[in-house]
């Protein structure tokens, strides 16, 4: 049938799954290595097999660090076919929701506890998200402000990178993590809210903010994952009508973005669209 067979004094066999990892990861890895992902169900036999024949035949240990991951369900059940809970990406894509969203709600349990997933998650997610956008843009506003004083932003900064690494160091504790994003979302509102925070302080926590998402990767939206140009055609439609005084015409634009899934935001820089 095409496959690899070897002679033993038992007769002819073929390697196993177990001898196929250990050859193809000291071949590529070497003897030793660092870190060995997979799932709970491969702790025994598969894993234990590998560090038997691989540290009996190197005469070194194998791997310093394993990671073994709880299993994925749907809605609480496993996923399957069968029970209509199957999804692939582009079935998820398809409904129309973002690659950061799918990407939150993979990351956002701990790998040893098992992932519920759920449309509801990816709703929640896209809160999460509308949140972090918001922050980054109000941010960005604020670069056009005077230098200003930065040295609360600093203490809040250092000390966000300072929580974050500290929770990824235990163990991958992500809620830890996110929590320190968060909180740093929540100190540095109440500093834009209060109006001293210039465009130093900005940078500072634009820089912060780029830091975290070099490990989450969530934070800055995907290439064309932007309000699309029909939306932003409305949105422009309907400050003209507002500026206009013509009132009726302002609020029918705003039910039709919205009624597209968009939100626009009034603020005294003009106004801001946002999913919805």
């Amino acid at each position: 049938d095409g496959g690899v067979y070897w002679d033993s004094p038992r007769g002819r066999g073929r390697p196993g799954w177990h001898l196929e990892c250990s050859a193809m990861s000291s071949k590529y890895l070497g003897a030793t290595f660092d870190m060995h992902c997979g799932g709970i169900d491969n702790i025994f036999p598969h894993h234990e097999d590998e560090i038997a024949q691989s540290e009996a035949a190197n005469g070194c240990k194998f791997v310093n660090y394993w990671l073994h991951c709880a299993h994925l369900v749907v809605d609480g059940q496993k996923m399957s076919k069968s029970l209509g809970n199957f999804y692939t990406l582009h079935d998820i894509l398809d409904k129309g929701y973002s690659g950061r969203e799918v990407r939150w709600v993979l990351i956002g349990t701990h790998y040893r506890q098992s992932l519920n997933f759920s449309f509801q998650a990816l709703e929640d997610a896209r809160a999460s998200l509308q949140r972090i956008d918001a922050f980054r843009t109000r941010l960005q506003e604020n670069l056009a402000n005077p230098a200003g004083d930065s040295g609360q932003v600093e203490e809040i900064t250092s000390k966000t990178l300072d929580d974050f690494a500290a929770a990824l160091s235990d163990d991958l504790n992500i809620s830890a993590a996110f929590a320190a994003l968060f909180e740093f979302i929540r100190e540095m509102n109440r500093l834009l809210d209060s109006g001293c925070t210039g465009s130093n302080a900005a940078r500072l926590a634009l820089d912060c903010l780029e830091k975290l998402d070099r490990v989450l990767a969530v934070c800055t939206p995907d290439p064309g994952e932007g309000v699309p140009p029909e939306i932003t055609a409305l949105a422009e439609e309907r400050q003209a009508a507002r500026k206009s005084k013509d009132y009726a015409r302002a609020d029918a634009l705003r039910k039709e973005i919205e009624s597209q899934g968009w939100l626009v935001e009034d603020t005294p820089k003009g106004p801001r669209v946002i999913r919805k």
